[in-house]
């Protein structure tokens, strides 16, 4: 028992965290459920506006970040996260179904470390996740 309970403990320290910023309630549930099942924590945000609260008290090891969202949008938010001295090397994949907002994202100054264009397949996510996460 007492074996058991410290491998549990171990593989939670070891759990990378993952930040998925996405306004469809639906994609947020189906990327969470994913990750979720591969082994990640996963906290989830469906605005920019708390993002760097987050990043700051939560500590992920990538963000997943939707292109187009209420208020601020992902690409500014990427740029922020970029071009940061103390989150400059936090992974950022950008995530959106529109392809001008990740050609925009991966020209502007603090582009993010990857794309995943949706529709996704569920390969495609979790290979970007863990490529990003073994960097």
């Amino acid at each position: 028992m007492r074996f058991a309970l410290h491998n549990l403990l171990k593989q939670k320290i070891m759990c990378k965290k993952i930040l998925i910023v996405e306004d469809n309630v639906l994609m947020t549930e189906v990327m969470t459920y994913i990750l979720i099942n591969c082994g990640y924590d996963v906290i989830s945000l469906t605005n920019g506006d708390e993002v760097f609260n987050r990043i700051k008290s939560g500590n992920p090891d990538l963000v997943i970040l939707d292109a187009i969202l209420p208020g601020m949008n992902g690409n500014e938010i990427c740029q922020l996260i970029k071009l940061n001295k103390t989150t400059k090397d936090l992974p950022v994949i950008m995530c959106s179904g529109d392809e001008d907002s990740i050609d925009a994202s991966l020209k502007q100054n603090g582009a993010p470390d990857d794309v995943l264009h949706k529709p996704f397949d569920i390969n495609a996510l979790i290979e970007k996740v863990e490529y990003q996460l073994a960097a």
